[in-house]
């Protein structure tokens, strides 16, 4: 699920996926908090029926309306880029049906009697995407976990996706894009993918941290964070992503032993992990306090890990949303999504990041280059 504005979308398996309105979802003096539409069905409906939805995931969590950055309302005079058409859409996986595109600005426009979602897009070509569980977005590029391993999409022209690679892999079930690489985890645990040109990836061989039951992953700074399932959270160094190492497996004394989902996040200015631990509900860990880590300041303190509360839901807590990307200023292939404010401080573009980290001849830059 991800929660955007005041809205959160949710895959519900058979159900399909939905759209809840949650704009009260603070306000003690309203009973249904979460809500499918603040008025009928008949004027408003954002639910997606699809045989079996598994993930659905968005370009970006900011409240974004694309239709206010493109054509003649262009901030020119900011030297602003329009956003990229892949912005209008929300794309779910289905394990059966594959890739769904659904466009969602009618959720942005201020005019709430449009509110109606329908499938944009259905796409499976000779069952490519079968089995489909997670899908995660880098600029234009879906990550999908399938059934014959992790399948690489552009949707740089939405509504005419194109399967670009493919990495044969057993049993992904999930993964997380950090700049030139992809960390997926699988049935034997934690591994890489150099992704630096998406359309070529290269799995990093000798280079898995064997987990068991690993279910999520999510990745801060210099750390990957396993939902480890019976193994609790298994924080990785990740510092060199072509030589990941354990740094720690952190269970609560035992409290900690159904993790399925994490999402680590800065809250006013300490760092934490949220644990979707299963059958025992919401967790919170700490991972920094002047405290615990007196060397707390700085780009990637080691995390010392203290679980600070707990959370019992009535069923299985499964899945958590991302937190709201608050800076962010441009996606992985150079597409702007804020808007910087200043004359002339548009973010940079592809070609021009490129310069920064890639040589003539397209490959990273090395210590040895001159």
């Amino acid at each position: 699920m991800q929660l955007r504005g005041e809205y959160l979308y949710v895959a519900e398996g058979s159900g399909g996926v939905q759209v809840y309105d949650v704009a009260s979802i603070g306000n003690k003096g309203v009973s249904q908090r979460a809500i499918t539409a603040p008025f009928s069905p008949l004027g408003q409906d954002t639910h997606i029926g699809s045989k079996d939805a598994t993930c659905i995931a968005l370009p970006t969590n900011q409240p974004i309306n694309p239709l206010r950055n493109t054509g003649d309302k262009m901030r020119k005079v900011n030297l602003e880029q329009p956003f990229h058409p892949m912005y209008n859409y929300a794309y779910i996986t289905d394990a059966q049906e594959g890739l769904i595109l659904t466009e969602i600005n009618t959720l942005a426009d201020g005019e709430p009697r449009n509110n109606f979602l329908k499938r944009a897009l259905t796409w499976n070509p000779n069952g490519a995407l079968n089995g489909a569980r997670h899908i995660a977005v880098g600029g234009y590029y879906l990550y999908i976990a399938t059934k014959r391993g992790l399948a690489i999409v552009s949707v740089d022209v939405p509504l005419e996706p194109k399967l670009v690679a493919e990495v044969p892999l057993t049993d992904v079930r999930a993964s997380a894009l950090q700049f030139r690489y992809l960390f997926v985890v699988d049935g034997e645990g934690l591994k890489t993918i150099d992704v630096t040109d998406p359309k070529s990836p290269r799995l990093v061989q000798n280079n898995t941290v064997r987990l068991g039951d690993a279910h999520r992953v999510f990745v801060s700074r210099t750390y990957a964070y396993v939902a480890g399932g019976k193994d609790g959270l298994v924080i990785v160094d990740a510092e060199k992503p072509e030589a990941l190492r354990e740094y720690q497996r952190f269970n609560a004394g035992g409290a900690l032993n159904d993790a399925r989902d994490v999402i680590v996040a800065t809250t006013n200015a300490s760092l934490f992990a949220y644990v979707a631990d299963g059958k025992n509900g919401l967790k919170v860990l700490q991972l920094t306090s002047p405290e615990s880590q007196p060397k707390f300041y700085g780009f990637s303190p080691e995390p010392k890990p203290q679980l600070i509360a707990t959370y019992a839901t009535g069923k299985p807590a499964l899945s958590l949303s991302r937190g709201l990307e608050r800076d962010r200023g441009v996606d992985e292939t150079g597409n702007q999504i804020a808007v910087f404010g200043r004359r002339g401080s548009r973010p940079l573009t592809l070609q021009e990041m490129q310069q920064l980290y890639l040589d003539a001849n397209g490959k990273p830059w090395s210590v040895t280059d001159k």
